[in-house]
């Protein structure tokens, strides 16, 4: 079978690996889903957030783009670097790589996965927020292709970067608490839980180099007024610069792959 053929069948048993993993399924599938039903119900008898005269929105509505940008991160970057890390540390990389499995079905599998699981997770976090929590979502055609413009890119950067720091955690048990503190320090960073203007410079500075913040900012231009421009650094949603930061982390996490990517470790 040709290496396309092999990784759309890899794409059928990652996601059936992902779904009969409980962790997974709770701290990447389910983490958006909770902490906008916990920000929604703590928050639920709160004034709206405003952002100028007539301009506010509630607390549900504030949290999603955040959530959903935070989504991507967490299918991709984390859920894939945790992965990977895991199965070179139990052999399991190394068993395939004595099969004729090429590289590019592997991959293959592992970015279809994400995409499903994405897909899944985000038509569910966008579901609870409109039908449970009342969060009105964007009419304008659009706003849509800009959300699946941005779905789309940092989906693939999430996973090139998921697949490149896999190679970080030495052993597999260390894989969660090498990789899962850098993605919450980027969450509270980043814009999704604090308001990104509120943050000091220098973090705004730090927050601007790594793509979570400029997904979260694109996801804020699709899912809130236009008035909360006026809350964006500049007074602007910044997307080309966002376009371009986020496809410089994809090159370059596509040359890291390239060049770290091993079967086994080279000290194994």
């Amino acid at each position: 079978m040709n290496p396309l053929a092999l990784g759309a069948h890899r794409v059928a048993f990652e996601v059936r690996s992902y779904f009969r993993a409980p962790d997974a399924v709770f701290f990447t599938f389910l983490f958006p889903i909770i902490m906008l039903a916990l920000f929604s119900v703590a928050f639920g008898s709160s004034p709206d957030i405003q952002a100028g005269p007539g301009v506010s929105v509630d607390y549900a509505t504030y949290y999603l783009p955040g959530l959903v940008a935070t989504a991507l991160l967490l299918s991709g970057t984390q859920s894939l670097g945790v992965d990977i890390a895991g199965e070179r540390s139990d052999g399991t990389l190394k068993r395939l790589g004595g099969t004729p499995l090429p590289v590019l079905s592997y991959f293959i599998g592992k970015i279809g996965m994400v995409l499903v699981t994405v897909t899944a997770q985000v038509v569910l976090l966008l579901g609870v927020a409109s039908l449970v929590f009342g969060v009105d979502l964007p009419t304008d055609g659009g706003a849509w292709a800009r959300f699946v413009g941005i779905v789309l890119l940092g989906v693939a950067t999430s996973c090139v970067l998921g697949i490149a720091v896999s190679t970080l955690p030495r052993e597999g048990r260390r894989a969660t608490a090498t990789i899962v503190p850098v993605v919450l320090v980027l969450q509270f960073i980043s814009g999704v839980y604090l308001p990104f203007t509120q943050l000091p410079g220098w973090l705004q500075t730090v927050a601007s180099v790594f793509p979570l913040r400029w997904m979260a900012s694109g996801m804020r231009s699709v899912f809130l007024p236009d008035g909360f421009v006026a809350a964006e650094p500049g007074d602007t949603w910044h997307l080309g610069l966002g376009v371009v930061v986020l496809v410089a982390w994809l090159v370059v996490g596509a040359v890291v792959c390239a060049l770290t990517f091993r079967w086994n470790r080279r000290d194994g």
